[in-house]
């Protein structure tokens, strides 16, 4: 039993990432003939990317996947730890798996991902939910069928989480969600240990990919008819800045235009990292699309330094207005916390402030959220549940008002749409997602998934669009 630990998962060496390939036993082939398998994830786009890889490891073991967790027989919870919503959420289905359980004996449940990165959630584990068969972190994600093969036998709860810095693995197979669009994982980890933020423990240190490695899997995609690339990392824009050589986010963004691949998205981007390079790649490349994931986080610069975020609300909005200014067409999101440790009124007035300023194309917005072993869990939460609720509220309020107010701009516009599927609550149509990444429903036939199509904008809505295609 390997349990984590905050102390060994906070350590940063100059120890050399190690890299190695996996590799499936073919004893271990066959373990899954005439079982299936249900996976439920939780959290961002690495979270989504890793059930791929689970997906691709369980079904090379001859399982195959159930519609419904109540008719599988091995359930795993892919977990989120950003917020103490996701864990409710985790623990939540966690109860409704005992009762299942108790029902049905023989079903296997696994829980993985960055909750059982957490000491709190592993001992919660061993005190309260001992008939879960088997739990793994987010370093060795590989070892799945080696875990699992382990579970069967041994018929207890077996832990294998690991706080390390962390390796890299390459060639884990993969079942990608769709054939037109897809995850890269280009980086893992982080090294800024934000004061609020668990993910530097639970995903370890900053590690990129070798570049050569990211090419070509992208052109792999590309020649398989894959319309659209998401680079995915913690904190992409830091890439390369662990390796010996003099590449970084610029070149690489550079190389991933040049497979011709059609589309081309990054996230998530902090802003201390972005750099004037990597706006004029941007701005040269025709797909790198215009749409940028630049979290703020707050508007008041005391705030700021708290969070240990390296900037000041001076320095984001010279970055914001240079991208602005330097990218056609281009739309920002951003994350911003509301209610952390000490932030008064004045504080907050500072974050309206920048919104107004900076009127973005969308946001998430949140309520800030104690995370076991961060610096910011240590400080003083002096701001009152209900002055953090009606904060988030007036800034929503905000936010919300410039979403429409960008999207009405896009009346009568022509915009290209990757199509992505039949639009849900719609007698008929189809959805997608523009250059800008703003969701647009519209009329057209199921043959266009997969394509980018011309559709002009007819109606403005807060959070998406309608249009008509025109082919």
């Amino acid at each position: 039993m390997i349990l984590p630990n905050y102390s060994e998962a906070k350590k940063r060496t100059k120890n050399v990432t190690l890299r190695e390939e996996y590799n499936l036993d073919d004893s271990m082939k066959t373990i899954g003939v005439g079982k299936t398998y249900f996976i439920k994830t939780y959290g961002c786009q690495m979270n989504e990317h890793d059930t791929e890889n689970l997906k691709a490891m369980l079904e090379e073991m001859s399982f195959s996947e159930a519609d419904d967790y109540k008719n599988s027989d091995l359930i795993i919870l892919n977990t989120c730890s950003i917020r103490e919503n996701a864990h409710n959420k985790a623990f939540g289905m966690l109860g409704r798996l005992k009762h299942l359980k108790e029902e049905r004996p023989d079903i296997i449940v696994g829980l993985c991902g960055c909750m059982a990165q957490e000491e709190g959630v592993v001992n919660r584990l061993l005190e309260k939910y001992k008939w879960v068969n088997f739990v793994f972190g987010t370093h060795n994600i590989h070892r799945l069928p080696y875990i699992l093969d382990e579970s069967l036998k041994s018929k207890h709860l077996e832990i294998e989480v690991y706080s390390k810095e962390g390796n890299i693995v390459e060639g884990i197979p993969v079942k990608r969600e769709h054939s037109y669009k897809a995850y890269v994982n280009i980086m893992y980890g982080c090294d800024k240990f934000c004061t609020y933020c668990i993910v530097p423990f639970t995903r370890g240190k900053q590690r990129s990919r070798d570049k050569d490695d990211i090419i070509k899997e992208v052109i792999e995609l590309k020649n398989n008819g894959c319309m659209e690339v998401t680079l995915l990392g913690q904190n992409v824009n830091a890439y390369g800045k662990d390796l010996e050589i003099e590449y970084g986010m610029e070149d690489l963004l550079r190389d991933v235009a040049l497979t011709g691949i059609p589309r081309v998205r990054f996230m998530t981007s902090h802003p201390w990292d972005f750099t004037d390079s990597m706006i004029e790649v941007i701005s040269k490349y025709d797909n790198i699309m215009p749409s940028i994931h630049l979290p703020v986080q707050s508007g008041s610069s005391r705030i700021l330094k708290l969070m240990g975020r390296r900037y000041t609300k001076e320095d984001y909005l010279k970055l914001f207005n240079t991208i602005k200014d330097k990218i056609r067409n281009v739309s920002i999101s951003t994350d911003i916390i509301v209610g952390f440790p000490g932030e008064t009124e004045e504080d907050f007035q500072d974050t309206l402030d920048l919104v107004e300023k900076c009127r973005y194309d969308n946001a998430f917005t949140f309520i800030f959220s104690k995370r076991e072993g961060t610096a910011a869990c240590r400080l003083e939460d002096n701001v009152d549940i209900t002055e953090k609720e009606e904060r988030l509220y007036r800034l929503n309020e905000m936010v919300n008002k410039y979403f429409l107010e960008n999207n009405k701009k896009l009346i009568g516009e022509v915009v290209p749409v990757l199509v992505e599927g039949m639009a849900s609550g719609r007698k008929a149509g189809l959805y997608g997602y523009t250059d800008t990444n703003k969701l647009i429903n519209f009329d057209g036939d199921e043959s266009l998934v997969g394509q980018i199509v011309n559709v002009k904008v007819e109606e403005a809505k807060t959070w998406s669009l309608d249009g008509k295609y025109i082919g």
